[in-house]
């Protein structure tokens, strides 16, 4: 049962990753963000936590306290109002004393990775932050980690992460299931959406507009630091027209019934958090228009490069959340993984969930070592490289840096060793290109055929060759 679940939830996210690649993308216009953009687009890998209370039960986030008749909403006691009020009490359990934020951001920095993004609030309410506008949080009394000096979590990792120069984004839910101003007691919670009639209680919105507000200037204030990214979840929270909503509730792809216009006014929100965080980027997900900076597909890599900026949100290990026996993807795929989304002109952000003690899985640890010993050699072909098509053909993948450069990928299989000759078809290289191979200063014969070019790899070379699973290729001229 939790293997099909499992497969219900992954199977949702990745037709919402698909919907999302189709949808249209408004430029920014101001200055300052979109220069920002531009130099986070040269980061290229990140690092996303999602963390709570629930990592005590090994659940997933949030979810099973929605009462949505879907796989990732399931839970064992079918007692909701029962199972709700147990949830809602793991925060008097929650004393994450093994929470060692400078560890992570060392593993994660010596993996090669540039940026950071945190769940400060999920969609349950829990603030990982000393909100002031709430006791759901990991700094109220009742939580027992709340007298430890570190306890205001969210504070203490994006200074860990900026101590290793990383850029920090906060991971911020739009919807709030805690607060009365969203699910309001008086009424029963049928789904993810506000479960009152808005129009007829407007003072109970703009309480919740308020409050939302409120949260995120609190993160933004200066209290917490530079915040690079502002990166909002719950994209049903949103400003709907009479036509939108008649729409989505007759599109077959549509999980749920009850939907109204759930306006907090993000162009307002927008204004004021810039004015706290100059150039910050707004990641106002599966949202369109001004207000989406980049797009995130889900826990999917597009097939080709889109035409603005993204980033493919991808689990490393488990679940989103903590899961006990935590299987996570080899150093292998994660490095394919990382080629395939670059080429494409993407960033990858890698999800490790962090457990009840405030600990990671030694197996994650051991991931990030993989790839950080690749990218000791191969770093300059991933960080501010641009997408050049055909991007990929076969095994054999391409991107650019500047006007003088070209790096070539060869994407081997399980236990492959590198061919004599790799090139392709619908690709030539300028003529005068030296090409080398990264980690090693030997040049390597190469020519350029009718369509595509072919070079020649040493058996020196191939016997031996300096990174494993990805081999690159610099290309100067």
């Amino acid at each position: 049962m939790k293997k099909l679940v499992l497969l219900l939830f992954f199977s949702f996210i990745i037709l919402e990753a698909f919907s999302q690649e189709d949808e249209k993308y408004v430029t920014e216009t101001d200055p300052l963000v979109l220069s920002k953009l531009e130099k986070w687009q040269d980061l290229k890998f990140g690092l996303l936590m999602h963390w709570g209370p629930y990592s005590q039960w090994g659940v997933v986030e949030s979810w099973s306290i929605c009462a949505e008749d879907v796989g990732w909403c399931r839970r064992k006691d079918p007692d909701y109002i029962r199972y709700k009020k147990n949830y809602e009490e793991l925060q008097t359990t929650f004393n994450p004393v093994d929470f060692n934020p400078g560890k992570w951001a060392k593993a994660a920095k010596n993996a090669g990775m540039r940026y950071v993004v945190f769940t400060t609030k999920h969609h349950d309410g829990f603030c990982m932050f000393d909100t002031r506008l709430t006791d759901y949080k990991i700094t109220d009394e009742k939580t027992p980690f709340h007298s430890d000096p570190g306890a205001n979590v969210t504070k203490e990792i994006f200074k860990a992460f900026r101590a290793e120069g990383f850029w920090t984004g906060a991971y911020f839910s739009k919807p709030d299931w805690h607060t009365e101003y969203y699910w309001w007691p008086n009424f029963a919670t049928p789904d993810r959406n506000a479960n009152y009639n808005i129009k007829a209680y407007p003072e109970r919105w703009e309480n919740f507009v308020q409050f939302t507000h409120g949260q995120i200037m609190e993160l933004l204030g200066g209290e917490y630091g530079q915040v690079d990214i502002l990166w909002l979840d719950g994209g049903w929270v949103r400003k709907r027209t009479e036509e939108e909503i008649r729409r989505t509730i007759t599109s077959e792809n549509y999980d749920f019934s009850r939907v109204q216009s759930q306006d907090i006014r993000m162009d307002e929100l927008v204004v004021k958090a810039r004015e706290k965080q100059p150039g910050l980027i707004v990641v106002d997900r599966a949202v369109y228009g001004k207000n989406q900076n980049y797009l995130t597909p889900e826990n999917h890599v597009p097939e080709k490069s889109l035409p603005y900026p993204w980033e493919s949100c991808i689990i490393a290990g488990g679940g989103w959340s903590w899961v006990p026996e935590a299987k996570y993807m080899s150093g292998s795929d994660a490095i394919h993984l990382l080629v395939d989304i670059v080429v494409k002109g993407g960033n990858l952000l890698l999800n490790i969930a962090p457990g009840p003690q405030g600990q990671w899985h030694d197996d994650a640890y051991k991931l990030l070592e993989e790839i950080g010993g690749w990218m000791e050699v191969n770093s300059e072909a991933i960080y501010g490289t641009r997408s050049l098509a055909p991007f990929k053909e076969g095994k054999v993948a391409i991107s650019k840096k500047g006007d003088n450069t070209i790096y070539i990928y060869y994407l081997a299989g399980p236990d492959e060793k590198l061919p004599e000759q790799i090139g392709m078809t619908t690709f030539k290289l300028p003529v005068h290109a030296k090409v080398t191979m990264l980690g090693s200063k030997k040049m390597l014969n190469w020519r350029n055929t009718e369509k595509g070019f072919i070079l020649t790899v040493p058996a020196t070379l191939r016997s031996n060759p300096p990174s494993k699973y990805v081999s690159v290729f610099r290309a100067r001229f």
